[in-house]
């Protein structure tokens, strides 16, 4: 029953057979569980719209918030959503990657509380908090694995650490999973079923969509696609490994020797300006890390034939620069079948995807619960 749910609240204006092709059930199974869903008031049809097309769609039914939570490697973004997962207001923070457990945690607190006040909701208000964190997240018992940007949190439990700092019920889970999972509900990866989203920011992050469902791996770590070896005899990484993508493309390592010329000031869009205007060796960079992006993305295509490869981060304001040696590269490296399956665009979300990704995190587990499915499987959830 939550498959079929989870299908029509992706893509809403479905028939009964199109929900029964993505969900991969049959005909009838589909008729019992879209008539049970109507039963309970969660599924109606829609009525035609200018197009002529009704369809199957889920109802928006009751009252409450929604919350979803972005704690990224500089940053905290929060955003506050009713039932249907509209956004009702968000807020962006810079946070320190230094920042100790007290600190983030009373940062989100405060944010929250400023979001309720401002839509005129109270804290009692909020069913759902979806959090992403920028680590692996164990997938059995909810704690964060070890990973070189880990900081406090490390084989800590954020989960319950969260639930009694924010007074509200939390779902985890880890921020590569969120993008891609705002990205199918909002953004470029809506209609598709085999998805790839990869986040290019501190570090390389990464969610796999498989069959229109999140694929987290055993232990809860398939997105590290950031250490990957592009160079057995590259710069040692953070991780104790030589030469992987983080050390290519990762904000620090690919400033790095620019800065060397440039002074140690240099920024991200600076580089992109004087790229942009002509400078041959911020040009060079540039190429350099999207053709080091896109043997990773080749070998990825070559492993699952994605439909669609969906990129984010601020590197790729640099546009052609980047993406047209990223996308030679996937094409001449990456077997003809799988090459003309996928295609390669920005996201549509611009830097939000963690933070919608975090709303539906939450959201879909409401909807489960009112379907009698307590947990969204493969999330991570307290209280």
């Amino acid at each position: 029953m939550r498959r079929v749910l989870e299908v029509i609240s992706i893509d809403g204006g479905l028939s009964q057979a199109e929900v029964g092709r993505r969900a991969g059930l049959s005909r009838a199974t589909v008729s019992n569980l879209v008539a049970e869903l109507r039963r309970r008031g969660l599924v109606r049809e829609s009525p035609a719209g200018l197009g002529g097309r009704g369809g199957l769609e889920v109802v928006v039914a009751g009252e409450g918030a929604i919350v979803g939570v972005d704690y990224g490697d500089r940053h905290l973004r929060i955003g506050l959503a009713d039932v249907s997962g509209r956004v009702l207001a968000e807020e962006e923070r810079p946070l320190s990657p230094d920042a100790g457990l007290n600190e983030s945690c009373a940062e989100a607190r405060a944010l929250i509380g400023q979001l309720l006040d401002r839509s005129g909701l109270r804290g009692d208000d909020v069913l759902q908090v979806g959090v992403g964190l920028p680590v692996p997240i164990d997938t059995m018992s909810g704690r964060v694995l070890w990973h070189p940007l880990a900081h406090g949190w490390a084989e800590l439990d954020p989960g319950a650490i969260l639930r009694e700092a924010l007074q509200l019920p939390v779902l985890i889970d880890n921020d590569g999973n969120l993008g891609a999972l705002g990205e199918l509900r909002q953004g470029a990866g809506r209609g598709f079923a085999d998805v790839i989203y990869i986040h290019v920011a501190t570090r390389v992050e990464a969610g796999f969509v498989l069959a229109g469902r999140l694929h987290r791996g055993a232990a809860g770590t398939a997105g590290e696609i950031g250490h990957m070896t592009v160079d057995p005899h590259g710069q040692t990484c953070r991780c104790g490994y030589r030469g992987c993508l983080d050390t290519v493309v990762g904000r620090a390592s690919f400033l790095e020797p620019l800065r060397t010329v440039y002074g140690p000031q240099l920024e991200l869009a600076r580089v992109i300006e004087l790229a942009g205007h002509g400078d041959m060796r911020c040009h060079r960079a540039l190429n350099d890390a999207g053709r080091a992006l896109g043997v990773v993305i080749a070998d990825l295509c070559n492993l699952l034939c994605p439909q669609r490869v969906i990129v984010a981060g601020p590197i790729f304001g640099a546009g052609e620069i980047i993406l047209g040696p990223l996308c030679e590269t996937v094409e001449h490296r990456t077997v003809p079948a799988a090459a003309r399956a996928v295609e390669i665009v920005r996201s549509h979300l611009d830097g939000r995807a963690e933070m919608v990704g975090a709303i539906w995190l939450a959201l879909d587990s409401v909807r489960s619960r009112a379907a009698g499915n307590p947990l969204v499987p493969g999330a991570l959830a307290v209280g």
